[in-house]
């Protein structure tokens, strides 16, 4: 649950104050006004992203900061008068009436302008007036006006809109000879016939259509603005693309694989994925990483699973006993990321490799994600109760305050909002350090089931947090989440000692290095992968995947069914447009400084990236799975796809079979 109130306080002090809005009255205004109610139904979670967003009649809400900028340029005070043209979904004229005696707003489209005063209504803000007109000839009427703002661009600033403005008033519009180039401007009028202009800079809005503006006939729809400024288009870079890219042999080639072996001194070799639901992605992945144990000394494969499920798939592959708690792994939402024939294929792979090798020598598979709460809590008391009993009662005891949360612990963090949530901090904390405190003890018995347990016990202690953090809707409980899964992938290293390698299977916002995306430089958020590159340095590698359009498996919305959704074909301002452009069907592209470095220079400014979870929604794919990355820093080589296709699910129920048929259970 997103709690807006937070979102709406971190949105006016990061993308507000820290970028120059320095107006306190423009600050509290913006502070106070509820953007989730001016946006269409479904798309309230994206309220406070530092981006414009879709509203209804193709129009747009325009970029918190721009709205913020623009009503900070107008000066406006409270006795004043205010006349927006473009009222839109009426959030501006709202803001703005937090501080002005009145507002008058016109919007072109009918609509939008019942839409924007039903939403007025609703929040009791009475010193609004809308209208549905032509907005480039004013309110003559109302005025003269102390402050006029025009949220759309116009070939110069409408006579009208002069003439109505007060002696000593402010007006701020985009002005520009085309419809895609305009510059802020601000006038002051100085006397009856004097104006004083200022440029506030470039920008890019919708197209201003009136008397006094640009004709239907002549609107051509200019791209939505952006929270980034694009580079340039050029045309070179797809045929550089296509000059630097090795092209891949079959999934099913040898030769595939070993195409990485030049990431193979490498500690940690992180590959990525563009979705949670893409077959090519799932069989690459197995390829690479099937070379890199098999010719390479690598024996941990690290995924963005829950350590409990991914321990039933571990002890498979490495011919172990299944543990003694018998819940079948990956049945929960969403199942198909890790119960699909890819993933079996290579699961059987592994466990066929590791028959042949020693105990000691065999490769594992390892969860690095921290959501089966329950499962987790019951391995640890499960080991406990095995090795030392005494602590077992006292660690029951501790976790639980947990307990009645374990199947549902997204309703803990609004429990936690109470006093009462530190002595299950405290207890879960005191559990895992009292285990790390015995483990030279408990390693005698058996150092399989001790990492197990640690591993468990960690899951526990900062699932706690994350949950209590994640009420908020906050980079925190992001950051907490990729610290834990870094923190496990350490764990697991040291446990193999100083020569352990590992193979990390996540999605490309946790394998990218977050610092050289929008993520880490706009929401402060970090992952697996920078964290990785800070602690490895040059012994990280970091691969992303990408694709231009296909199938996916995904679901539309949290623990609803799996779809097969066709992937809408990437946007032109993407990286993964350039490299649908350079005509080659799969490659992998070397990002390395020194491998292709022309190239690498030319892509080194942002521009978007897909990320595509196991939510999709194509209808607001622009808003929800873009972001701004520098794709060379965040990646050290790329494998692209052009087309690519959904993973095959397994069934979920279990059929009758013998024990070792765990953990598919078919």
């Amino acid at each position: 649950m997103l709690d807006f109130a937070y979102a709406r306080h971190r949105m006016v002090e990061r993308q507000l104050a820290a970028r120059g809005v320095g107006d306190r009255q423009v600050l509290d205004a913006m502070g106070e006004v509820p953007r989730e109610a001016f946006v269409p139904d479904g798309m309230e979670e994206f309220a406070y992203e530092d981006s414009p967003l879709p509203i209804e009649s193709g129009q747009t809400i325009s970029q918190p900061y721009i709205v913020g900028l623009m009503i900070q340029a107008a000066g406006i005070r409270p006795g004043e008068r205010v006349l927006e043209v473009g009222a839109g979904s009426g959030y501006a004229a709202a803001v703005m009436s937090r501080i002005a005696q009145a507002v008058y707003a016109i919007e072109r489209h009918e609509p939008l302008t019942r839409l924007a005063q039903s939403r007025i209504d609703r929040l009791g803000y009475d010193n609004i007036h809308l209208k549905t007109g032509d907005g480039t000839r004013g309110w003559a009427d109302a005025a003269p006006f102390d402050a006029i703002l025009a949220a759309a661009g116009g070939p110069e600033v409408p006579a009208a809109l002069k003439a109505q403005l007060a002696i000593g008033g402010r007006l701020v519009m985009p002005v520009g000879e085309e419809p895609r180039l305009q510059r802020l401007k601000k006038l002051t009028r100085i006397s009856q016939a004097e104006f004083r202009e200022e440029d506030l800079g470039e920008v890019t809005f919708v197209p201003l259509i009136g008397e006094q503006g640009w004709g239907e006939d002549e609107q051509r729809r200019p791209p939505e603005p952006r929270s980034f400024r694009a580079p340039s288009p050029a045309a070179s870079i797809p045929k550089l693309i296509a000059h630097a890219a090795e092209p891949l042999p079959d999934l099913d080639d040898p030769a595939f694989g070993a195409l990485f072996d030049r990431f193979a001194k490498a500690k940690v070799v992180l590959l990525g994925e563009a979705s949670h639901g893409t077959s090519e992605f799932y069989r690459a992945r197995a390829a690479i990483t099937r070379r890199l144990i098999e010719h390479h000394g690598f024996k941990i494969v690290a995924v963005e699973a829950d350590w409990p499920d991914a321990a039933h798939f571990d002890r498979y592959v490495r011919h172990l006993p299944p543990p003694k708690h018998d819940e079948p792994p990956f049945r929960r939402f969403p199942t198909w990321m890790w119960r699909n024939a890819e993933v079996e294929g290579f699961i059987e792979g592994l466990r066929e490799w590791n028959l042949a090798r020693a105990p000691d020598a065999r490769a594992g598979f390892y969860g690095l994600d921290l959501y089966n709460l329950s499962a987790s809590i019951r391995a640890v008391l499960d080991y406990l109760d095995r090795v030392d009993p005494q602590a077992g009662d006292i660690a029951r005891q501790r976790y639980g305050c947990l307990t009645p949360w374990a199947k549902n612990p997204q309703s803990y963090g609004r429990m936690a909002l109470s006093a009462g949530y530190r002595a299950c901090e405290e207890g879960v904390v005191r559990t895992l350090t009292e285990l790390l405190g015995n483990r030279p003890e408990y390693v005698k018995a058996d150092g399989t089931a001790f990492l197990d347990a640690m591993g468990n016990a960690r899951l526990v202690k900062n699932a706690e947090a994350y949950y209590r953090a994640m009420y908020y809707g906050s980079a925190e409980s992001w950051n907490l989440r990729d610290t834990h899964m870094f923190e496990t992938l350490c764990s697991i290293l040291d446990s193999q000692g100083p020569d352990a390698k590992a193979v990390v299977w996540a999605h490309n916002s946790h394998i990218g290095d977050a610092s050289k995306t929008e993520m880490g430089t706009e929401r402060e958020e970090l992952n697996i992968g920078q964290l990785c590159r800070e602690r490895f340095g040059a012994e990280a590698a970091l691969i992303g995947f990408g694709t231009h359009a296909g199938t996916v498996a995904c679901a539309s919305d949290w623990d609803e069914p799996m779809e097969v959704k066709p992937v809408n074909a990437s946007l032109p301002d993407s990286y993964e447009r350039l490299a649908h452009e350079a005509g080659v069907g799969r490659f992998l592209l070397d990002l390395r400084e020194g491998a292709h470095d022309e190239l690498r220079h030319r892509l080194l400014e942002p521009r978007l990236e897909r990320f595509i979870g196991v939510i999709y929604r194509p209808e607001t794919e622009r808003w929800s799975h873009y972001v701004a990355c520098s794709l060379p820093q965040q990646f050290d080589a790329y494998v692209w796809f052009d087309e690519t296709t959904a993973v095959k699910p397994l069934l979920t129920e279990a059929r009758p079979g013998a024990e070792e048929t765990y953990p598919f259970g078919l």
